[in-house]
């Protein structure tokens, strides 16, 4: 990212956050120029054993120092980086953080110009829930039938949360101060949670954009999903131009809102589809500027 893009070039980040949500937050702060520290338990983050190319990837540039935080010389590891960092980034449920004595309030007491973003499951009496990325999902109706999502959706819109509620404590550290005129920064707490980025994300499906009847879930013609004779499309011709465009080049022009809602606009497309091979419509989408892509 170039230096002037680089808002957190000042900002130094220690993370006690495993796994995906936290470890992601802290490579997009790394990108946008914080100073970043990990620590983790003597075994390790497990996604280092289960999947260590994208351990690697995430951690690219981050200083990493084991430590066990439930020993003397682990608190004391833990104490020493926390009294040069400016935010904490955690992903603990909140009753773990008080047994390590790391809890908001005594952090706050010891350390009150830090900052803590906190990576909990659900919101309020909901952060001391097990959950994971597939339940969060499910719990907005964001699972379709048997089959698991394409992505780690919650976990990646949380992580991008994080880093947002990052660069707010940072905002906060630059220019918010105790007002008893000693100009020391005041630190706070911003929590973040697994579920809520879920709800964010399910914001199309509950306003019924992408469920059945919606224009982006099935029910416009130019915005789904066909065969073609050696793979599939994905076709996206939304606006009223490209669903024109593509009308005419199925051989069924004069589409208008209205028809491409109508069966025989789906029949036609699927059957126009059925009959050409990915490289056409390649050619296609390149020469009539119609929003397509091909798949295997």
């Amino acid at each position: 990212m170039p230096a002037a893009l680089r808002p957190l070039h000042q900002v130094r980040i220690l993370s006690l956050a495993l796994n995906l949500p936290g470890p992601a937050a802290l490579m997009r702060c790394r990108r946008m120029g914080a100073t970043c520290v990990k620590l983790e338990p003597p075994t390790g983050d497990p996604m280092a054993r289960y999947e260590p190319a994208a351990y690697a990837e995430l951690h690219e540039g981050i200083k990493v120092v084991q430590a066990d935080l439930k020993t003397p010389d682990g608190e004391a590891v833990v104490h020493r980086e926390l009294a040069r960092t400016d935010v904490l980034l955690t992903s603990f449920r909140p009753s773990a953080l008080k047994k390590l004595g790391l809890d908001w309030v005594t952090l706050h007491t010891r350390f009150p110009a830090l900052c803590q973003v906190a990576i909990v499951g659900g919101s309020g009496d909901q952060a001391e829930l097990p959950g994971h990325d597939l339940t969060y999902l499910a719990e907005h109706d964001l699972v379709s039938g048997t089959a698991l999502p394409a992505t780690l959706f919650a976990d990646m819109a949380g992580s991008l949360m994080a880093s947002e509620a990052v660069l707010q404590a940072a905002l906060l550290q630059a220019e918010r101060y105790t007002g008893t005129g000693d100009n020391h920064p005041v630190g706070r707490y911003i929590e973040v949670a697994l579920s809520d980025a879920a709800a964010y994300l399910a914001l199309p499906r509950h306003w019924g954009l992408t469920r059945p009847a919606g224009a982006v879930g099935g029910a416009h013609a130019g915005y789904r999903v066909y065969p073609c004779q050696d793979g599939r499309v994905a076709v996206a011709a939304l606006e009223p131009h490209f669903a024109a465009a593509l009308c005419a080049a199925a051989g069924r022009p004069g589409a208008d809102a209205a028809t491409m809602r109508e069966p025989a606009t789906h029949a036609a497309l699927a059957a126009f589809f059925a009959g050409k091979r990915r490289a056409e419509l390649d050619r296609l989408a390149t020469e009539q500027d119609i929003p397509l892509h091909t798949l295997d």
